[in-house]
């Protein structure tokens, strides 16, 4: 039951389903970045909505003049004099200056905005702030819904999920708090690679395929 459990566990997780694409993500990410950054340039990368656990595992921390900012709504322990923390709102930077970081950066935040309005105010600072930017995010159409787990949870009455995630064992083989999946409910609003794209317009469009379906969709002009 362990090995179920961890399995169906959320990213953060190194034993999950998560957790493998992600390491898988973060390769195809440091292949891009190394071809166009040196090892001993000084870069400053920005992630939005990121954690010092993703970036512990990155070959990035090892280069001697690299500096990665957390942005979060709260502080993150980073544990690493190369990354450094700072609280702030990636639909509002305005302590950033226009193209202050070589690089923006975040992994599977901007669906977490409640609106499209607010992807818009997001993508739109991501833009000013960035010279380049990486940007990923679940795909609407992949039939697993990314963070229930379940398959298209995303077409269900939030109702009938909510039920679902807090009277069942259903997603990811526990009951969810009222508080936990009332918040997830509210605030994610998954995109399709027509949005993505039309949030960066001038953006590369890489789609992570599982089973020949695309379970990610990731915007970047790197």
């Amino acid at each position: 039951m362990n090995l179920i459990s961890n399995l169906f566990a959320s990213s953060d997780n190194s034993d999950s389903i998560g957790a493998k694409f992600r390491k898988k993500r973060l390769a195809i990410f440091e292949s891009l970045f190394y071809n166009n950054y040196k090892h001993n340039q000084k870069i400053k990368i920005l992630d939005v909505g990121g954690t010092a656990y993703f970036w512990s595992q990155s070959q990035l921390l090892s280069m001697p003049n690299i500096e990665i900012t957390l942005l979060n709504l709260t502080i993150e322990e980073t544990g690493n004099p190369n990354m450094i923390s700072k609280i702030g709102d990636g639909t509002n930077m305005p302590e950033y200056t226009d193209n202050h970081f070589d690089l923006v950066f975040s992994n599977s935040v901007i669906e977490h905005l409640y609106t499209w309005e607010n992807q818009q105010k997001m993508a739109k600072e991501i833009l000013r702030v960035g010279k380049k930017y990486y940007i990923q995010t679940p795909n609407r159409y992949f039939p697993i819904e990314a963070h229930y787990a379940l398959p298209f949870a995303q077409n269900l009455p939030k109702s009938w999920m909510e039920f679902i995630l807090t009277k069942t064992r259903l997603s990811r083989l526990k009951k969810w708090s009222e508080e936990d999946a009332k918040q997830y409910l509210e605030e994610i609003r998954l995109l399709d690679e027509k949005e993505m794209k039309s949030l960066f317009p001038d953006s590369q469009i890489y789609k992570e395929n599982w089973l020949g379906m695309c379970k990610s969709i990731t915007a970047h002009n790197l």
